[in-house]
């Protein structure tokens, strides 16, 4: 037995909304954990305390949660302390899947509200409460949208539960019972002659945003310049005729993204998104500001405008446009041509990458002014990775050994799938004689019921471990149908990927390689292949593979490049699988 005084403890703790997040309700959890914690007689230092603040329970990608995974495989966690399973997750499924992993560990897991069971009835109790915790989720939800829903059709402002830039919201409590928009006269004039602007004097957007800040009128947002996009939003509202829509977004799966954003979570914080597509709102009356024909009238001009866009339509101009990443500020590397001089002689462009940091300058006199990482010509950065490409397309067996070397030990569920298959065939056998000698009248109830819960107990045993056999042979037969697909293009092709134009190679970069980290000594390639988001860990417990995924559903396992000095653009790199 582990003495308390030498058991490695972590604690987790979770709230779903942004609003808690700003109020620190989280800090009340992490109160009770350390309470508990001490008067179990152990220590938790800030390392070990992981926490997910302002992120939903509905999904598995979280951040903390991510790394308090990877330190549970490792073994470097004997006991973790969660105020509540639906802290772990507010899915069943999930909750049961977390559990699960974290106990196959050897963890041992503490809930405040609750003990975690051993025996057959706890865990029953577990699960009933996780079904029915997730039920009642799913039915708020419900209920809170029907209301809104109809509310909405009688009429109500309230299911809008906010007013753009012009109006104040009246919430039902200060309306005495019924929400309401109250029109502020200040800023019930800027709008109205931003819609002057664009529906009579067919200003465009730029020079609106440019006369408001001269005007010293500040966005709605606080900023003093106003952002193209933001008068656009605000011209395309119907409120401001009179005429709210409620429902003009729906929520769907977020779409996979290149790379994140500077200065944002590589997992966002929801895993969802909004979208304004095949969207139907419901009109609700509320005070006008324009007139009809003048909101017709800037509609109108908008639309123009946008026809009349001198957009260039040659697309992308540099072949790793929007994969460049600065591995030391953050920021994206961008290409730039450069022409030769004016009146000097026609010669090729020639055209250099270089990190946009370098034009950041910091408030701290003690930082550096911007990035100093050198700029790279395009023709040696892109030939580089090119090369890459083409060796990992002309040898796709360095992929099949990296991923036969993370499964190395693991034995090929083929072999033993057909045994336990007649095993599990035998016991429902099994079950089915005890079930007819029970009503026969053979076996009295206080004997037949044990024997029953025994049989069922091995036979959902075995069932769990014939579907986690099928999901090993699964993703083999996956792995193999990847490495079958990069074998077949690499035959289909050829010599002719050294021949291949401009445009095909763009589409083959940006198919494989997810990111591209360059710095002034090397740069680094990583590779996305989609695989089966989890695997089995050689020390028994489910474990991620890869603790940094780009997508919601599958995994992109990143086979990653070691460094590749710029000195050797030819030299193709040796990557191995990055956790």
């Amino acid at each position: 037995m582990i003495l308390s005084d030498s058991l490695r403890v972590a604690l987790y703790a979770r709230v779903s909304s942004e609003q808690q997040s700003d109020a620190n309700t989280i800090a009340s959890q992490l109160a009770e954990l350390k309470q508990r914690i001490a008067a179990d007689g152990c220590t938790v230092g800030d390392d070990d305390c992981f926490i997910d603040d302002g992120i939903s329970g509905s999904t598995l990608i979280r951040p903390a949660l991510e790394r308090l995974r990877d330190q549970v495989a490792n073994g470097a966690i004997d006991r973790l302390y969660v105020h509540s399973p639906d802290r772990l997750a507010r899915k069943y499924a999930y909750q049961a899947l977390l559990v699960d992993e974290i106990s196959r560990a050897g963890v041992e897991i503490v809930f405040l509200n609750r003990a975690l069971g051993q025996s057959p009835e706890d865990d029953l109790l577990l699960q009933v409460q996780g079904v029915i915790a997730e039920y009642e989720r799913t039915k708020i939800a419900e209920r809170s949208r029907r209301g809104k829903l109809h509310a909405a059709r009688q009429g109500s402002v309230s299911p809008l539960s906010a007013a753009p830039f012009g109006y104040r919201y009246v919430t039902v409590a200060e309306g005495n019972g019924q929400a309401r928009y109250d029109v502020i006269p200040e800023e019930a004039c800027v709008v109205q002659q931003i819609f002057h602007w664009i529906g009579h004097d067919r200003l465009p957007l730029q020079e609106v945003g440019r006369r408001l800040q001269k005007q010293g009128i500040k966005s709605p947002a606080g900023y003093n310049q106003w952002n193209p996009g933001t008068l656009s939003y605000l011209l395309k509202n119907p409120a401001y005729q009179g005429q709210a829509g409620y429902g003009k977004s729906r929520v769907i799966e977020r779409p996979p993204q290149l790379r994140p954003a500077r200065g944002r979570a590589e997992v966002p914080r929801r895993p969802c998104s909004l979208t304004r597509s095949g969207t139907q709102p419901i009109s609700i009356a509320v005070p006008a500001l324009v007139s009809e024909d003048l909101f017709a009238a800037a509609a109108e001009q908008l639309a123009e405008n946008q026809r009349r866009c001198r957009q260039s339509l040659r697309g992308a101009s540099f072949l790793l446009q929007g994969l460049l990443v600065c591995p030391s500020c953050g920021y994206a590397w961008c290409g730039q041509w450069r022409y030769p001089a004016k009146g000097g002689p026609p010669t090729r462009q020639v055209g250099s990458y270089r990190c946009t940091g370098h034009r950041v300058k910091n408030a701290s006199a003690a930082e550096p002014a911007g990035c100093t990482s050198r700029s790279i010509q395009v023709k040696v950065l892109d030939e580089a990775v090119w090369q890459d490409v083409c060796k990992l397309l002309r040898e796709p067996s360095r992929l099949e050994a990296e991923y036969q070397r993370r499964l190395s030990g693991e034995p090929e569920p083929s072999s033993q799938s057909a045994n336990l298959a007649a095993r599990i065939a035998q016991l429902k056998r099994g079950i089915a004689r005890l079930i007819d000698a029970y009503s026969e009248g053979l076996l009295e109830k206080e004997e037949f019921e044990p024997k029953l819960r025994q049989c069922k107990e091995r036979l959902a045993r075995l069932q769990a471990e014939a579907r986690k056999m099928a999901d090993e042979e699964a993703q083999r037969a996956e792995l193999r149908l990847v490495i079958g697909k990069l074998k077949e293009f690499a035959e289909q092709f050829g010599q002719r990927l050294e021949a291949a134009d401009w445009s095909t190679r763009r589409e083959i970069i940006r198919t494989l390689v997810k990111q591209i980290e360059v710095n002034n000594d090397q740069i680094r390639i990583v590779y996305r292949v989609s695989i089966v988001p989890f695997v089995e860990a050689p020390n028994g417990g489910i474990a991620q593979d890869c603790w940094k995924r780009a997508q919601l559903t599958h995994s992109a396992r990143q086979f990653t490049g070691q460094a590749l000095p710029l000195s050797h653009p030819a030299r193709h790199i040796e990557g191995q699988l990055a956790r």
